[in-house]
This record gives C-alpha cells, structure tokens and sequence, in this order.
C-alpha cells in the first residue's frame, strides 16, 4: 500500500513502527531471486528427519515473525549488515514431497543450489537440524567447508530407526560426502544422557574437536571461541547454530532440549567474535515454536540469527573489498 509520508524515514520499512507490514526475516525485502544479493535469507520448513517431537517446520515462519524486533545496527559489534550488503528475505525452500525424507533434502539442496548459483550466500532458519546436509551439498561440493556448531548433540550419528539422514546424523555423512573437514570442525555445548557410550565416536576418531558443556564451564565463553578460531582457520567456514545448545530455559520450543546448557548471552558473546571468518553461510535449527506458546524460543532464534548474518555480512564485504 502506497501512502503520503509525513516523516521521510518511514520510506525504510526497518524504521516503521514493528507491529506493521507483512513479515519478513528482519524487515528485509522479500524478492524470490536472489539475483543481485549478497546474502539471502533462507527459510526451510522441514522436519522430517527429526526423531522425536516435531515442530520445527513452523519454525521460520515464527522466526521471521519475531526477527521484527531486530534493528540494523549491532550496538556491541558496531556492525550494520545492511550497509556492507545486499540482503533479502528470497522466501522458503520448501518441500513438494516431505513424506520421503531423502527426496525432500534433494529437493532442499536444489533450492540452494541455486541461491550459490546466483552468488548470494545462505543464511537460513529451519527446520530440524538434517537441512544442513543438503544445504552442505549445495554450497560444498567444490571444496569441503570448516564448521563452528553450536549444540548439544554432536549430530554424528548413524542409522537410526533405518534412516541414516536423520537429525542426528547430518555431519557425519557430509564428511562421509566430502563436504565437511572434520579437522576443521568444532563442536560447542555437547552434552545429556546418553544410551550408548559411543554414540559421539565419530566426532572425535574424524578428528573433530568436540567441547562438552563441563569444559565450557570451566573455560568460559571467550577461551572457547578463541579456540574455535583457531580450528577453522582462514578457510571456508559455516556456523551452524542448533537453539538447544541453549539451556532450556532460554530456549523451551525445541524438539530435544536438554539441561545445563549455555546462555543467551554467552552464544552472542560466541557468535560476535567470530568477525573475521571467511564464512560462508550459517544456520538456525530446530525452533519448534508448538512447544513455546511464548514466543520466546523463535525470539532467541531471530536473534541468533541476526547475530550470524551480522558476522558473515563482514565476512562478504571483506571478500569483495579484496
């Protein structure tokens, strides 16, 4: 709807009052090419490889809803995405055929595919945590990519209930794929029971660097980082952010919360000094807001997020400045 404005500033739809407009992923312009952008914001409603509670497929709705409360300016990193790129929301990938899961994730992985294709870098909200695996063949299969991964499961399982793409098993096979370096992957906030001591062998025989939630205590938030920064190095790296790798109580919607786990503000904390990565895409999972009423948990989301797109906005300035 077109109307007189008294207030020139309002022709920026980030600056009109929040509760107005028609959502998109942090007030963006939604346009379904993603021809011309630098980085496109991706949802994908999909939970077919989740293994218990499901909801993450509304996730990306609420999440776009709730990134209204985001603003341009990152006041503790000083970073305004929307000044160094071009950024907007290119809709969801979502799926035709979501009963059959290997299918839906090749269908996943054509969508993306064609946002690399277009040279936009992906900044997605899922969805349960199997979307990065066709979102790794999309933009992997030139050269495999580092990994930071927020979470409290390490998602190197195998087959399960005769699956093997499930939710818990996406890294596994994308270094079994080639799309993942596992010497280059490290692997925040792990922890929960347990049936099986081994379950998690195949993070640490790949040479995964896995740090389980007793040792985050004890280093503390910015020892951690300051390590991951050091896994990754200055090679192609993606950041894969699963919401219960948050304590429940800042994240209840979650199809596999587990308790004791770190703070809001110790993930932003992570995630803002991760500036000066060559990054090339990111991810939030597993919001299934049926399971938060509140909304809090898809808010959580959005601000991961917002956090994630701020730090690969530098990182794709950085690439193009060269």
């Amino acid at each position: 709807m077109r109307r007189e404005l008294r207030y020139p500033e309002m022709a920026d739809p980030m600056v009109r009052p929040r509760f107005t407009g028609i959502p998109t992923f942090m007030r963006t312009t939604h346009c379904e090419d993603p021809a011309g952008l630098d980085i496109a914001l991706v949802g994908v409603p999909f939970d077919g490889g989740v293994t218990n509670r499901s909801g993450a497929r509304h996730g990306p709705r609420e999440i776009r809803n709730q990134s209204s409360l985001m603003r341009r300016i990152n006041q503790a990193s000083g970073i305004d995405p929307y000044a160094l790129c071009r950024i907007g929301d290119v809709g969801d990938a979502w799926v035709e055929k979501p009963f059959e899961l290997e299918g839906a994730h090749r269908e996943i992985e054509q969508a993306f595919a064609e946002i690399h294709a277009a040279g936009a870098v992906p900044v997605s909200a899922g969805g349960d945590h199997s979307i990065t695996l066709p979102i790794f063949r999309a933009i992997a299969r030139q050269r495999p990519v580092g990994m930071i991964h927020f979470d409290a499961h390490c998602d190197t399982g195998d087959d399960y209930l005769g699956s093997k793409f499930h939710h818990g098993a996406p890294f596994r096979r994308a270094v079994e794929e080639g799309l993942l370096d596992p010497k280059r992957t490290i692997q925040i906030g792990i922890r929960g029971a347990i049936n099986d001591r081994d379950v998690w062998r195949f993070s640490h025989d790949s040479g995964m660097r896995v740090v389980y939630m007793e040792e985050f205590y004890d280093r503390g938030p910015k020892a951690v980082v300051e390590e991951a920064l050091r896994v990754v190095g200055d090679g192609p790296t993606y950041v894969s952010f699963d919401v219960d790798g948050l304590d429940p109580v800042y994240a209840p919607g979650t199809g596999t919360p587990e308790c004791g786990g770190m703070t809001v503000l110790e993930a932003q904390i992570m995630l803002r000094r991760l500036k000066g990565l060559n990054l090339v895409g990111g991810d939030v999972v597993e919001v299934a807001p049926p399971f938060d009423p509140s909304g809090t948990t898809a808010l959580v989301g959005a601000t991961s997020m917002y956090e994630i797109l701020c730090v690969v906005a530098a990182s794709v300035a950085a690439r193009k400045a060269k």
